[in-house]
């Protein structure tokens, strides 16, 4: 959930964020027999910070 003082930009911007930072479908894996089995591009909220300069 996200909360309600955000500009839509903002909340559109996070949300897009939010659903790259999903794992590899299982289907993928399976296609190149493990050869690639995690997503490179995973971001961890406590590690990993975005830079969001919309207001």
């Amino acid at each position: 959930m996200m909360s309600r003082a955000k500009s839509s930009a903002r909340k559109r911007h996070l949300g897009k964020e939010l659903k790259k930072n999903r794992r590899l479908p299982v289907f993928v894996i399976a296609k190149t027999n493990r050869k690639i089995s995690s997503n490179p591009r995973r971001r961890n909220w406590r590690s990993k910070k975005l830079k969001i300069k919309i207001k």
